[in-house]
């Protein structure tokens, strides 16, 4: 069974603009590495926010892990996307004033779900985990955000998504200011984590040279029904 599963979306920036998203119908399995690319403007970043529940369509059905996010008032969805989805965002969002283990609990305040994910462990020892696993020692943990390298931000922002195992990570474009190999690193990397932990992943580029590290890579041309040209205007 689909983790996700759009029908009939329709989505549009006010009631007097074009369609950003006309989506018949689209499905992502649960575990999948879904790539999903296209050019600046075509409804991309509209539609990872429509999958988190940021924004809620005209028309239309978007179910993830069971519930429709389209039929939840504005308190329901947050909650839904404090506990269930990890977001990796392009310019990695981190805190500047707080330190790098503070950013990575963020989540944890604001999803029982998440605090209660490890079982073994406290959130604290957990976090701790995730930034010894992606290579971050405990030399910087009390660092601000501020004082890291790009790459280190990097690091932590995939922390902050993956802690308390979030079964669906959404990444917005988070290697574009990236060189080739730390691209490849920073790809290992996320998609070691989400196999390690059963998340599913869907990953946002117009780099389509990334594709062959995903099981399926999609069009956003194939998938949105929108007239790209009118958008764009």
């Amino acid at each position: 069974m689909p983790i996700v599963s759009l029908k009939n979306v329709k989505y549009r920036w006010g009631p007097d603009r074009p369609l950003t998203l006309d989506i018949e119908q689209f499905e992502i399995e649960s575990g999948e590495r879904l790539f999903l690319h296209g050019p600046s403007g075509s409804g991309k970043s509209t539609l990872l926010n429509v999958l988190a529940g940021v924004l809620v369509p005209e028309q239309g059905s978007v179910e993830c892990l069971g519930h429709d996010l389209a039929k939840l008032n504005n308190r329901d969805r947050d909650r839904f996307r404090a506990d269930h989805v990890g977001l990796i965002f392009q310019q990695f969002n981190l805190v500047p004033y707080l330190s790098v283990l503070e950013n990575v609990l963020l989540p944890c305040h604001f999803s029982e779900r998440r605090r209660g994910a490890d079982a073994g462990g406290s959130m604290l020892q957990e976090a701790r985990q995730l930034l010894e696993q992606l290579g971050l020692g405990s030399d910087i943990w009390k660092q601000a955000a501020t004082q890291l390298s790009v790459g280190q931000q990097q690091r932590v922002a995939v922390a902050r998504a993956m802690i308390g195992k979030p079964e669906i990570i959404i990444a917005d474009e988070p290697t574009s200011a990236l060189d080739a190999d730390r691209r490849g690193r920073f790809l290992d990397l996320l998609l070691d984590k989400c196999k390690a932990f059963g998340s599913t992943l869907v990953f946002v580029s117009h780099d389509l040279s990334l594709a062959n590290h995903f099981t399926r890579a999609l069009s956003i041309a194939d998938l949105n029904r929108a007239d790209l040209q009118e958008i764009a205007a």
